[in-house]
């Protein structure tokens, strides 16, 4: 197992109190068309040692909040209002009022990001090894041994030698070798937060089942918070504690990993949960949902989703609902959910359909 040699003390962590705090944040990017609102309202408490899983279309904002949180966002984006709080040891850092070179120290050594394009977060004319020398430095650290032995523990841990890859230009890498580098330059300085965006799309269905196994294990052991975001709602389940289902830039249900995909309350979770093929299933079994995301620029009115919805009323069309308690760790924005409820006890969801979501395949697990 990776043990840390740099970074912060695990007694500095704090189990009891939230290492990451989201609210009321709103990002938009102007447009010739006009704002794009990408990300609205969206509040939620990180716990020390959890992870939270973002699912929902392409669009649906889930990468723009990642990227906030670390304000790598374009310069054409805005973030207000809204409050982004990082607890680091005894005090809260609020992320949005960090100075340049704050945030840059914040980055990587507090809140480390894996982000979905492998090869455009690398520099393409220097090795892996100068990129991680660099990273290191630029947080303080310049022991070039002590560097270079964690880069070796840490390109080991995500299953790939060392000595073929440390020395390598990012060019010379496969993309799925890629992205197992960069996870390994994201645990270099042994961060708080983890940010993971679609971090396995690259790999092949074993080394997939291999980092996640990795990643929980870590996760466990080292107790930093992880935020996955991710189209593949196996993967969700595997790796979540938690989930947050998004549409149209705001979380419209957020609940433990059982209740979103067992229980949902939310009309658009259960379209995503129906439309995930069987893993016995024919084809005729699979469902879909109606429509195409709304336009981020001239949303509709009332609840966003619906248009597409077949749960949707009069009141839908007006009102957008806020998130309500629907169950002892689950909320819903849905003006219908008992009628979602009603739903799934008429017609519960297949246990094919759940047999994706318990894994990427037994047949994998012992191979």
């Amino acid at each position: 197992m990776v043990q840390s040699t740099v970074g912060r003390p695990a007694n500095d962590r704090h189990p009891d109190k939230p290492p990451l705090s989201l609210q009321n944040v709103h990002v938009s990017y102007a447009t010739r068309r006009g704002k794009v609102q990408a990300v609205r309202n969206v509040s939620v408490d990180l716990h020390a040692g959890e992870s939270l899983a973002l699912i929902g279309e392409s669009g649906s904002g889930k990468s723009t909040l990642g990227l906030a949180i670390v304000r790598l966002l374009p310069e054409t984006a805005r973030i207000e209002p809204g409050v982004i709080t990082y607890r680091r040891n005894d005090r809260e850092v609020d992320v949005l009022k960090l100075s340049r070179s704050e945030m840059r120290a914040f980055r990587w050594s507090d809140c480390a990001m894996v982000f979905q394009a492998a090869l455009n977060a690398f520099n393409p004319v220097l090795k892996v090894w100068a990129q991680a020398l660099d990273t290191a430095q630029a947080h303080g650290w310049h022991d070039k041994p002590a560097i270079r032995r964690r880069l070796v523990e840490l390109l080991e841990f995500v299953q790939l030698d060392p000595k073929r890859v440390i020395d390598a230009y990012p060019h010379e890498l496969s993309g799925g070798m890629r992205q197992r580098v960069l996870l390994a330059l994201a645990l270099l300085l042994n961060p708080q937060v983890l940010i993971l965006d679609e971090p396995t799309t690259a790999l092949d269905i074993i080394t997939q089942r291999t980092i996640i196994k990795l990643l929980r294990q870590l996760k466990q052991e080292e107790h930093f918070t992880m935020i996955f975001i991710s189209h593949d709602l196996a993967i969700a389940a595997e790796l979540a504690d938690r989930v947050a289902t998004m549409y149209a830039g705001r979380i419209v249900e957020l609940g433990t990993s059982d209740d979103i995909f067992y229980r949902p309350r939310h009309p658009y979770t259960l379209g995503l949960i129906r439309a995930v093929p069987t893993v016995t299933g024919g084809f005729e079994q699979l469902f879909s949902i109606p429509g195409s995301p709304p336009d981020l620029v001239k949303l509709p009115g009332g609840c966003k989703f619906h248009p597409r919805c077949t749960f949707a009323t009069e009141r839908c069309q007006q009102e957008e609902p806020e998130l309500e308690q629907v169950g002892a760790e689950h909320s819903a924005a849905c003006w219908n959910w008992r009628e979602v409820q009603a739903e799934l006890q008429r017609n519960p969801l297949h246990r094919g359909a759940l047999n994706v979501l318990d894994g990427i395949g037994s047949e994998v697990e012992g191979s």
